[in-house]
């Protein structure tokens, strides 16, 4: 029986998302189930292998069909063996993730950072298909981060490279980050990040747009500093200066480095599509070498809630068919 589906599987703190996709890349299925993180965690690769089983059968298939299982986490992973050091938003510390579900399903497992998967799913399938050099910054909660370099994800000496939001942005007296550090890129470019500077420049100069919907709604998202920006609201517009700002003077320094074909932004902020595109490419383009502004692509990622599935289902089919 020819084994020709790939399962991606995308563990995020709230879901794990699920798909069977064929090598070609296309999907066949896709579900989610909740992440159980009882007990920390360790019931999750229980409910994964569960529900596999269950949807195989659903299908008329078997485990004999797949070809591999890839699976993107989240936190510090030693990618050669399948371990998560840690995970804190699922409680695992030092699991070994690759042998507890080929342990269950009899399924060769491969395991990978989920933003570098993301990042690898819009390589193959999304906005930088067909490029081998790609930088991907997703900016949401946090800001997190793939490198790909001739089509291979770039791990570094200890599986920590493509932090990207954790790239010092501003000054050492900026805003604490969750890492410990002060002034990452994350503090200032995440929807959180964004939120938190509308506020602080509220503070000094209470006017416009952005101090009604405060007084009315008692907090700003990312979207309404967006949308009020758009309508040329003065505060507005100096927040999204000062994050892109940040953001175009820290992709611009990896191009740089990396010299990537394109670069894919995705994430809650990258809703603000080309809008947000152009204010990066103002100082991406003052910041980076002349040839490498010119010839860097920078698009928005168009995958959205698939790109980590996609990438894990690349990494199953890369791993395997080596």
């Amino acid at each position: 029986m020819e084994k020709n589906l790939l399962a991606g599987i995308d563990i995020g703190g709230t879901t794990v998302k699920l798909s069977f996709i064929d090598v070609q890349g296309n999907i066949l299925t896709k579900w989610e189930i909740p992440t159980n993180i009882a007990d920390g965690g360790k019931h999750i690769v229980k409910d994964i292998a569960a529900t596999i089983e269950e949807k195989l059968a659903e299908l008329g298939l078997n485990k004999s069909h797949l070809m591999g299982i890839g699976i993107g986490a989240p936190g510090f992973i030693d990618v050669k063996n399948g371990i998560i050091f840690e995970a804190v938003n699922i409680g695992w510390k030092d699991f070994h993730l690759k042998e507890e579900i080929e342990t269950l399903l009899a399924v060769p497992a491969f395991v990978d950072n989920d933003a570098n998967l993301a990042a690898v799913g819009e390589m193959w399938q999304g906005a930088g298909k067909g490029a081998k050099n790609l930088i991907c910054v997703t900016l949401g909660t946090g800001v997190g981060g793939g490198i790909i370099a001739d089509g291979e994800i770039i791990h570094g000496q200890s599986g920590m490279a493509g932090e990207i939001g954790h790239i010092a942005a501003v000054t050492e007296n900026g805003a604490p980050c969750n890492c410990g550090k002060t002034g990452c890129l994350e503090t200032v470019a995440s929807a959180t990040g964004i939120s938190r500077l509308a506020l602080e420049a509220l503070d000094k100069n209470n006017t416009g747009k952005l101090t009604d919907i405060l007084a009315q709604h008692g907090k700003l998202s990312t979207k309404d500093v967006f949308t009020a920006a758009q309508e040329n609201d003065a505060v507005a517009l100096s927040v999204i200066d000062e994050a892109t700002r940040h953001l175009g003077l820290v992709l611009a320094n990896l191009a740089n480095a990396i010299n990537p074909e394109t670069i894919v932004i995705g994430g809650g902020v990258s809703r603000a599509g080309d809008y947000l595109v152009h204010h990066i490419r103002r100082y991406f383009n003052r910041f980076a070498i002349p040839k490498i502004a010119n010839e860097t692509k920078m698009h928005i990622a168009t995958l959205g809630n698939d790109a980590g599935v996609y990438g894990a289902a690349w990494l199953a089919k890369s791993k395997a068919m080596k």
